[in-house]
C-alpha cells in the first residue's frame, strides 16, 4: 500500500538517493560519466534536493512503500524556467517514480496533489519542463491537459538537452 506525506528534514538523504537512482535509470546513458556524477551531486546531494525540504517556496510530497521512498513531486511557488514562463507561474520542478513502481498510480496521485497545491496558492498557470524524448512523460502530461509552449534548455555538464516547456492553465 502506497502512503503519501510531505517530506521532512530527516528524509533528505533517502530522498536524494531515490531521486539519483530514478534519474540514472531514466537518463544515465545519455551523459559522460563525469558530467553525470557532477550533476547528480549538485542536484541530489546534500546541498541540492534535500536542502529544498522546508523551504517556504518549495513543497515536496513523498510516495512511500513501507519506509522506502518510491516517488516524489517537488512543486515551487514561482517558476524558474525561461520565457514564455513568467514570474507569476508556479512550477512542477520534478515528478520522479522509481521504475518498479511506474504504472501503479503514484504519478497520478502526485500530479493531483501538485495541481491542488497550485490552486490553493491561487496560481493561474503551472509550468514544467520535459526532455524532448521522454515520450512516456509527455503522454502523461498531455492527459492532464498540459501543452508544449516553448524550449527549456537543460544542462548536464557540457551537454545541453532539448527540454520542452509545457503549461496548464488552471
Amino acid at each position: 500500500m502506497i502512503a503519501y506525506r510531505d517530506a521532512r528534514p530527516e528524509d533528505g538523504s533517502a530522498l536524494g538517493a531515490m531521486a539519483r537512482q530514478s534519474f540514472v535509470d531514466t537518463f544515465g546513458t545519455l551523459y559522460k560519466p563525469e558530467d553525470l556524477d557532477a550533476f547528480l551531486e549538485q542536484t541530489f546531494g546534500s546541498s541540492g534536493l534535500p536542502a529544498d525540504i522546508g523551504r517556504a517556496d518549495r513543497r515536496i510530497r513523498l510516495a512511500l512503500d513501507g519506509d522506502a521512498i518510491v516517488g516524489f513531486a517537488k512543486y515551487a511557488t514561482s517558476a524558474g524556467l525561461p520565457p514564455p514562463s513568467t514570474a507569476d507561474d508556479v512550477e512542477l520542478k520534478q515528478l520522479y517514480i522509481l521504475d518498479g513502481w511506474k504504472g501503479a498510480g503514484i504519478a497520478q496521485a502526485l500530479m493531483d496533489w501538485t495541481l491542488e497545491q497550485a490552486r490553493i496558492d491561487g496560481a493561474a498557470r503551472i509550468v514544467l519542463s520535459v526532455f524532448v524524448d521522454n515520450h512516456r512523460a509527455k503522454r502523461f502530461y498531455a492527459r492532464y491537459g498540459f501543452r508544449e509552449i516553448g524550449l527549456a534548455p537543460f544542462a548536464v555538464g557540457s551537454q545541453i538537452d532539448d527540454d520542452r516547456l509545457w503549461s496548464l492553465d488552471l
